[in-house]
């Protein structure tokens, strides 16, 4: 435990990261998780981690998939979690987009994906160590949620990054092309840090 109660966490984008992207998925069937995800997921608790998705749904917004669908779909990963050997710990999702069709969701918002407001909300009501914290994602909006919200992060490189826009907050700590690199990755930072502090 961290002074203050606080523990590091590991802020994982579902969609392109954990599954395939399906545009827009409202169906629990076309959910299809990678490969190696189960594997990732079993490392990362192992490593110490609690595992928290954080989502941009703007499908909410455009009424095209409802917040009762969605939770279908979480408790379908909640499954999946458990089955290897893992817990995911909290789903956090952005149901905005500025264009969105569904006038309560039609928003400017700080909880949508480049900007940090879902990881900072979870950190604050977990109680999260953000600094030793990392997020992993499949696109450059990912890394500037987690770079702002002052974690590490992992950008997972699968080829669903499409405007490669580089900025102050867009470089990743570390690049990766699946999910059992980048929990390899990150357990070996937390032997090494562990070794460093037992010196």
């Amino acid at each position: 435990m961290k002074p203050g109660g606080r523990t590091p966490a590991i802020f994982i984008d579902k969609d392109g990261t954990l599954v395939r992207d399906v545009p827009y998925n409202a169906d629990p069937r076309c959910t299809e998780f990678y490969p190696e995800a189960e594997d990732a997921l079993r490392l990362l608790t192992e490593a110490g981690y609690r595992l928290i998705v954080i989502s941009n749904q703007p499908g909410i917004a455009l009424g095209i998939i409802s917040e009762a669908q969605l939770q279908e779909i979480i408790a379908q990963m909640q499954e999946f979690f458990a089955s290897a050997g893992s817990e995911l710990e909290a789903f956090y999702y952005c149901p905005h987009h500025p264009d969105g069709r569904i006038e309560r969701y039609r928003m400017n918002c700080e909880c949508r994906k480049p900007a940090p407001g879902l990881i900072l909300r979870a950190a604050a009501e977990l109680g999260v160590d953000l600094a030793n914290s990392w997020m992993v994602g499949d696109i450059l909006n990912d890394v500037e949620a987690g770079n702002r919200a002052g974690c590490r992060t992992v950008f997972v490189d699968r080829g669903n990054e499409t405007e490669w826009l580089y900025g102050e907050y867009r470089q990743p700590t570390y690049m990766v092309t699946d999910l059992v690199e980048a929990a390899s990755h990150i357990r070996d930072c937390v032997a090494s840090r562990r070794f460093t502090e037992q010196r």
